[in-house]
């Protein structure tokens, strides 16, 4: 239990909960909603159930909850409000709160639960639209903010990836339907930021199309044998932090040398990386996409 993270700043709470320091100060101050304890040199430490107190809090406050009502229930009581208020309206917020604690804690059986409780009334595709997208999109805050860990990044991504991998092997026993493009995901040298490609497969064997998935840091190079068997080949790529914002178009010139000197073969990009490139600039065969929504939309 020495690497459960058990005491957290204000600063933590605020990144976790999304309530402002400020704010979280007044509550305390008016309500009594918090009570931290501190430090040597008066600096205010909050406890895994302060913070798992906020998180329903928070939850209440964002469902229109006063939090002059939220004041008076009983702190006993508080859990089975959010319970109700769950049952009642969308578990998403419930949810990616639950996946938060889990992270924090190391905790799978808490990931599991959750996950069980959500994939019992919707289908996969909807949890991670709705559930982990929103999830995945904090945690990068988190992890700028030094809020959580390398270490917590890789335990819930690693979770998070095991739900994709069980969900598209049951659709990969199914039988390609589309034969207009054949797509072949790989992520550059040195990039391992791979949920995302992975979701991205999902969804075109979802739709029915034919993947080839070779995974993290491929190099260009070993693409060539692919064009041995398959005609009309779409390679695809995420660029997360792989090419740097400076070895962008160098990397879209070796792409073109190797595998696509005459436009023949396709290139599809998404990532974070994209963001530095000039959409209207690059060559017909190449597309960067913003989003995954955004490629959904050209399939």
């Amino acid at each position: 239990m020495n690497n459960v993270k058990k005491y957290f700043s204000i600063r933590d709470l605020e990144n976790l909960s999304g309530i402002k320091a400020h704010t979280i100060r007044i509550w305390e101050k008016r309500y009594n909603l918090l009570a931290p304890e501190r430090t040597a040199t008066n600096i205010r430490t909050y406890s895994l159930a302060s913070l798992q107190k906020l998180l329903n809090i928070t939850l209440l406050y964002n469902n229109g909850y006063k939090i002059s009502k939220i004041a008076k229930i009983p702190e006993g009581e508080l859990p089975v409000v959010v319970r109700e208020l769950v049952a009642q309206n969308s578990t998403k917020s419930h949810a990616i709160n639950a996946f938060k604690l889990s992270m924090i804690n190391f905790d799978v059986s808490l990931f599991q639960k959750t996950y069980n409780s959500l994939i019992a009334e919707r289908s996969f595709r909807e949890i991670f639209w709705e559930v982990f997208i929103p999830l995945l999109n904090e945690l990068g805050l988190l992890w700028q903010t030094d809020t959580i860990s390398p270490s917590h990044e890789h335990f819930i991504t690693n979770l998070i990836k095991q739900k994709i991998y069980i969900s598209t092997e049951k659709i990969q026993e199914m039988e390609s339907t589309r034969d207009d493009k054949v797509f072949v995901l790989f992520l550059p040298e040195n990039e391992i930021h791979e949920i995302g490609l992975l979701f991205v497969n999902y969804e075109l064997l979802l739709r029915g199309y034919k993947t080839i998935y070779l995974g993290q840091t491929m190099p260009l190079e070993s693409l060539t044998d692919l064009q041995k068997y398959y005609n009309n080949l779409h390679f695809l790529s995420y660029f997360t932090v792989i090419p740097t914002k400076d070895g962008l178009q160098q990397y879209i010139e070796d792409f073109n040398r190797i595998l696509s000197p005459n436009g023949a073969s396709k290139l599809w990009i998404l990532g974070r990386q994209t963001q530095y490139l000039t959409r209207d600039k690059l060559p017909g065969h190449i597309r960067s996409f913003e989003s995954v929504e955004h490629l959904s939309a050209a399939l």
